[in-house]
């Protein structure tokens, strides 16, 4: 079957894009933001890519469109889908019909950390020898790629609470059907189509609805507005994590680079690791108890976690020159910029850390959190931000203390200028943010040569 799939680049996209071609279809795409690491991913697995949607692209004529969400009616290539009445589906669709109704699902959802603890989810099956398949919206570190398909019987899925499609505005994770669900916090965001945090929890409330009777259910014992959702009815086994329930985590040293997993008051095991933060042992708990449903024992599950690698673009430190670190991480809700700064905090001490952010998701342009980013950001010594047209707030009015700036090259000529020996440069966007950090380092390269 020939498979076209508009909006290929994002993450979620570009994933059914590799399992599509797993299944033996001949897949091609199209988008209009092509940037690293899925364009790399799709161009190793030979699919085709075309930039823009002009109509043409759907000559010869596709078997099916998989439409993603970010596309709308008016846009060409949507158009002329439905007046040749091509048959089309939604990414979410396609792939329960094609692979989940036949799967054990592991799913992972919640405002923050759904990649995080779906990768450490994903690499636990693999090391416990269960060779899961996944789709994660990110790519995994340990395997190279952001999504799998195998014969094994558990499929482990980031289950995003978006929209599906143009044509179906339920939340994507209300396809999957899990049968083991992670529920890591919940919060306001995506006000592009969430009118409010009671909007989301309804979502949530359909996502419970089609968990099976003998399903498990794992959410944090002190989630206000996840204990909400409980409320309104469930339907399946419910778990509490962290807090005073029988699943918790006790920090072995200040960073959180290792700390103890105890079940049931007994200590089961030792995570040493290469991660830092309460909110990465807070996913790894979620990630363990989740295996734990499953059959995979707590203390393999802490061995797995020692050899775990994050997924690219969360705290990746992209490179070292001239004593200053470059890190690029996804992080743009106040909550994970406030938990991603106090993880570096907590790792560098004293030495200084240069926070440089783009406001780029809807929620943020909008400033919805803007009166929560002065807190978000206060572990940083110093903070840059990108002002971009369009964006509806002021900067300077919710961070005085902050250096605003109205392009990426003005940022870079401010850091060529003020850093210093043992700072770290923390880049937050959930976009490319024009480069930023290959040209961090390729000046601070220029820099090297010119002083030896």
């Amino acid at each position: 079957m020939h498979i076209h799939i508009l909006g290929i680049c994002g993450t979620f996209m570009g994933g059914i894009a590799a399992i599509a071609k797993a299944l033996g279809h001949h897949v091609t795409g199209s988008d209009t933001q092509v940037y690293p690491p899925m364009s790399e991913q799709l161009q190793q697995l030979g699919i085709d890519l075309t930039e823009g949607y002009q109509p043409e692209q759907l000559q010869p004529r596709p078997d099916l469109v998989i439409i993603g969400n970010a596309l709308s009616r008016g846009n060409p290539a949507v158009e002329a889908v439905l007046q040749q009445r091509i048959p089309y589906t939604s990414g979410a669709q396609w792939l329960h019909d094609a692979v989940l109704q036949h799967k054990w699902v592991l799913a992972v959802a919640g405002t923050h950390g759904k990649t995080t603890t779906a990768s450490m989810l994903s690499w636990i099956l693999d090391y416990a020898g269960y060779h899961p398949s996944f789709l994660v919206g990110g790519v995994l570190t340990n395997f190279g790629e952001s999504a799998r398909l195998t014969d094994s019987e558990f499929f482990v899925i980031e289950a995003d609470e978006y929209d599906t499609a143009f044509f179906d505005k339920r939340s994507k994770f209300v396809h999957y059907c899990p049968s083991t669900l992670i529920l890591n916090n919940l919060e306001f965001d995506h006000a592009d189509i969430f009118s409010d945090l009671a909007a989301i929890q309804r979502q949530f409330e359909h996502l419970l609805r089609v968990v099976p009777s003998h399903g498990r259910i794992f959410s944090p014992a002190n989630d206000q507005a996840l204990n909400q959702v409980f409320q309104q009815g469930y339907w399946s086994e419910h778990v509490a994590v962290g807090g005073a329930s029988q699943w918790q985590t006790r920090a072995l040293d200040h960073a959180g680079s290792e700390f103890a997993v105890l079940y049931q008051q007994q200590r089961c095991g030792v995570v040493s690791w290469s991660l830092m933060g309460q909110h990465n042992s807070d996913n790894a708990l979620m990630a363990i108890a989740a295996a734990h449903h499953v059959g995979i024992s707590i203390a393999t599950s802490c061995d797995a976690l020692a050899q775990f690698k994050n997924t690219r673009r969360r705290m990746e430190l992209r490179g070292e020159l001239q004593q200053v670190r470059v890190y690029d991480d996804f992080a743009h809700h106040p909550t994970a910029i406030a938990t991603t700064l106090r993880g570096l905090r907590a790792k560098v001490g004293p030495e200084r850390i240069i926070a440089v952010l783009e406001p780029r998701s809807n929620t943020m342009k909008r400033g919805v959190h803007a009166a929560e980013l002065e807190a978000a950001l206060a572990p940083a010594d110093q903070v840059l931000m990108l002002q971009p047209e369009g964006l509806t707030w002021s900067v300077s009015e919710y961070l005085p203390d902050a250096q605003v700036f109205a392009s990426v090259s003005a940022i870079l000529a401010y850091l060529d200028e003020s850093l210093q020996p043992h700072d770290h440069v923390l880049i937050m966007s959930n976009g490319g943010f024009d480069n930023i950090h290959n040209r961090l380092l390729q000046q601070l390269a220029v820099t090297k040569e010119q002083l030896s």
